[in-house]
């Protein structure tokens, strides 16, 4: 299927590795110019060089903390007329909420609410004045099933949903469309780091540990930043048009819930 976005330009988030690269590799397949974020140079090159290599795309790599006014301002000005917006950012740690202060809490709603509607703000308006704009926040399966470790996650994701859930249906009409995907269990660093973390507090073996974390997924596996970023290119799709507001669960059918 063509998606009908070759030629548009998509700012993609975090994305030299993980779930953003595996967005950045699927929209860039539909022909799709990127310009890409996150923090650490050379790994962002990499996986800019990667991208031009296979696609021909024109790819702009741009080193920086997004969380920061500095960041967003640099992305920014690479990138002053996105159609495509991808936010992505690394989750805060996990732990017991009684060993999180005030500082902790702020960067987490930093990183994985007040960031991303910061990008939302300095964009859709362009978006909107163009008549065409995608949106994808990528944020947890969490913000659907709440888990105890990550409550850092769980509040400032769920506060990014609720806020995208009332500006979501204002900005359609005008062919801009705001969604997100909850990544479940996708074998990415993030991921493999919290199982590592989990298996030295418990004193069990690493492998053990990863092996038992995949038996809880009805797949059988863990999922691939290929087909995270696949879900991703259909969401910005001219097809994608007539959906919003909506969260997309990609679990595996992990989340028990008929609903």
């Amino acid at each position: 299927m063509d998606f009908g976005i070759e030629g548009r330009t998509a700012l993609v988030c975090a994305a030299s590795k993980g779930l953003g690269r595996g967005c950045a590799m699927a929209l860039a397949g539909e022909g799709v110019n990127l310009v890409i974020n996150a923090r650490n140079a050379g790994p962002l090159e990499e996986t800019a060089e990667e991208i031009r290599d296979r696609t021909g795309v024109e790819v702009t790599a741009v080193a920086g903390d997004i969380t920061t006014e500095a960041g967003r301002a640099m992305v920014l000005a690479a990138c002053p007329r996105p159609d495509i917006l991808v936010n992505n950012a690394g989750g805060p740690p996990v732990g017991d909420f009684r060993d999180w202060d005030n500082e902790v809490w702020m960067a987490a709603l930093n990183a994985n609410m007040l960031t991303p509607i910061a990008l939302i703000r300095a964009t859709v308006d362009g978006m909107i004045g163009r008549k065409f704009g995608r949106i994808v926040n990528i944020t947890s399966s969490a913000v659907k099933a709440p888990i105890d470790i990550l409550g850092l996650s769980n509040g400032a994701r769920a506060g990014l949903t609720g806020f995208v859930a009332g500006i979501a249906r204002k900005t359609v009409k005008d062919n801009v469309t705001i969604n997100n995907l909850l990544p479940g269990a996708f074998d990415t660093d993030r991921l493999r780091h919290n199982i590592r973390a989990t298996a030295e507090k418990a004193g069990r073996d690493f492998e053990d540990q990863l092996a038992a974390r995949r038996d809880l997924v009805p797949a059988g596996r863990f999922g691939d930043p290929v087909e995270f970023g696949q879900a991703c290119a259909y969401l910005c799709s001219a097809q994608a048009g007539y959906v919003t507001g909506q969260n997309f669960l990609i679990d595996g059918g992990a989340y028990p819930g008929t609903f």
